[in-house]
């Protein structure tokens, strides 16, 4: 049944973290394995004192630690990018007003994992452009401390993101990043997150706050891949965050879609043990155990004869344990059980979980349209640009919530120093997403895609113009397949073989995001509203996390599409 025109889904990117050697350690040590605990774990063309945030900064192993082993292209027109309105500086210091995000941070010593991705690499800039942040310990996955400062330079400290900051500070901007900046060695997929022991007996003496950002994101990985970088990975965090002797907060970032398929609104809850996200269950459905998914996950791989036959047989291992419990792929499995471990582990220690819908592309900060690499929807919306995707399956109806990489930081910023603030035991969540306060349908997104393309025609499409039409929705994969063979048919014999590769690649697209396509699922932001409204005015044009100020036509067309040619199409 064909519904409509124009589509959109949701592929998060993809991060891979390898096992590397430790994969059989982790699967063989039985006291890994006994689960005798019960428990088993973020231009404007103008940036400087024309910016908010900008100018001010010149003022300078298991569960409970019972695991002794420690297991674990294209041409286009000239890109218009909105340029940031003009906004006052803030004071470095204002105790009398908001939550006092600036007074939080002043001094602060922050360890962040994940630094070197899409949101982690905003996440940093921002708290080296609007505060007065003492050191950031970025852990980095490399060899040695010099590796992960080379990783540090050419992906960080020279990355275009920093530019405001290279503009503000000028010939002294090396000797503030060396300042702030602190590489460390490791990776949280790795015993005692792979750090020297001199490095983390430092930091645990040092460190205020905590943000875990590293995450495996692919939905098509390895079910034990995912499970180490996703629910090992947090578990050795929190358990080093427990032995920190200074340590204010612990802030993990996890997803929206730990929620799974359940429909309706979703609260900011936390996950708690065993708990699944089917729509309709029994009293005698089977809890998630998150032991026993270990140990599916890592004896997947060594019952294989070749790396082949493992890596096919997890990946599907990890899809079949998801939609048995609940969610979509293993990803949103894995990242739902790593919210379990934390909760279940953090004993005194207070915990914020922010958990963003669809992350993309910056609304605002430090420039509008900065992204990196593909994200969520960019496969698609660059796809259709070339005029490889004719059709979609999903309902042009359904809302897609995504939300600009920079709301997102600045949601982490503000929960971190309110929560931080408070000091109190506990785990706190909160959601980052528009749906609920400013709905976008799969149909605007294309709707807003096809309007871009054909005054902006990619290189692909014909030099005369372009020559995308409207997407076609369909509710289901047989009438989505009858329709795409008709459009090949009506090719002559030359084009035939051409469009068949464009026709496959549309529909591997479809089986892989059918869930985004029919997701009637809603991200409640209570606690994200209430938090802005405990923000001062200052604070909110300083840290605006607002979705309801985005003009979603001019997201795409002025800043998203822009920026995402610009930014990861090079052009």
């Amino acid at each position: 049944m064909l519904l409509t025109v124009s589509p959109f889904l949701i592929t998060p990117p993809s991060i891979n973290l390898s096992l590397g050697r430790r994969q059989s350690h982790i699967i063989t040590n039985p006291s890994f394995l006994a689960y005798n605990d019960k428990n088993i774990w973020l231009k404007t063309l103008n940036c400087s004192s024309r910016h908010s945030c900008c100018s001010h900064l010149n003022a300078n192993y298991f569960i409970h630690g019972n695991n002794p082993n420690n297991i674990d292209v294209v041409n286009a027109t000239t890109i218009n990018v909105a340029e940031s309105p003009k906004t006052e500086s803030p004071k470095t210091t204002d105790d009398s007003a908001g939550i006092g995000i600036l007074n939080f941070f002043q001094g602060k010593n922050i360890f962040i994992t994940g630094a070197t991705e899409f949101l982690g690499k905003a996440l940093v800039e921002k708290l080296l452009r609007s505060t007065a942040v003492g050191k950031i310990y970025v852990l980095i996955k490399a060899e040695d401390k010099a590796a992960a400062f080379d990783r540090l330079k050419s992906e960080i400290i020279n990355s275009e993101l920093l530019k405001c900051l290279r503009e503000e500070h000028g010939a002294s901007y090396e000797a503030f990043i060396q300042e702030k900046l602190i590489p460390v060695a490791g990776n949280i997929c790795e015993p005692e997150l792979g750090m020297d022991v001199d490095t983390a007996d430092n930091i645990m003496n040092e460190v205020d706050v905590i943000i875990q950002s590293a995450a495996n994101t692919s939905m098509i990985e390895r079910y034990d891949s995912l499970f180490e970088a996703n629910v090992s990975g947090p578990q050795r965090l929190m358990r080093f965050a427990k032995r920190c002797k200074n340590l204010i907060l612990f802030v993990h970032i996890s997803t929206a879609f730990v929620n799974g398929e359940r429909e309706g609104v979703n609260p900011e809850k936390p996950m708690t043990m065993g708990e699944n996200r089917r729509k309709n269950i029994s009293s005698s459905f089977p809890q998630l155990d998150i032991a026993n998914e270990m140990s599916l996950a890592f004896k997947s791989i060594t019952s294989a004869s070749t790396e082949l036959e493992a890596t096919i047989y997890s990946k599907k291992l990890g899809q079949q344990r998801a939609r048995f419990y609940g969610w979509f792929d293993a990803y949103q499995l894995t990242k739902a059980m790593g919210e379990m471990i934390i909760n279940e582990c953090k004993g005194d220690t207070p915990v914020v979980i922010v958990r963003p819908a669809v992350i993309e592309s910056s609304y605002k900060e430090p420039f509008p349209g900065w992204i990196q690499g593909y994200r969520v929807t960019d496969p698609l919306i660059i796809s259709y640009g070339k005029g490889h995707l004719p059709a979609f399956l999903g309902d042009p109806e359904v809302k897609v919530d995504i939300i600009p990489v920079d709301m997102v930081v600045n949601t982490i910023i503000a929960a971190t120093a309110k929560h931080g603030i408070g000091g109190m035991p506990g785990l706190d969540v909160y959601h980052s997403a528009s749906a609920i306060v400013n709905p976008l349908r799969y149909y605007d997104v294309f709707e807003f895609s096809y309007e871009y393309f054909n005054s902006n025609p990619l290189i692909e499409s014909s030099s005369k113009g372009s020559n995308i039409k409207e997407i076609k929705f369909f509710d289901n994969i047989e009438d989505l397949s009858k329709y795409t063979q008709d459009e090949i048919c009506q090719r002559d014999a030359l084009q035939q073989t051409k469009w068949k590769a464009k026709i496959l690649h549309a529909i591997q697209l479809c089986k892989i995001y059918e869930f985004s396509g029919f997701y009637e699922g809603r991200f409640d932001i209570s606690n994200t509203q209430k938090l802005l409204s405990e923000m001062s005015e200052e604070e909110q044009r300083c840290f605006g996390l607002d979705a309801r100020i985005i003009d979603w036509r001019k997201y795409f067309c002025e800043i998203h599409i822009p920026g995402l040619k610009k930014h990861v199409l090079n052009l």
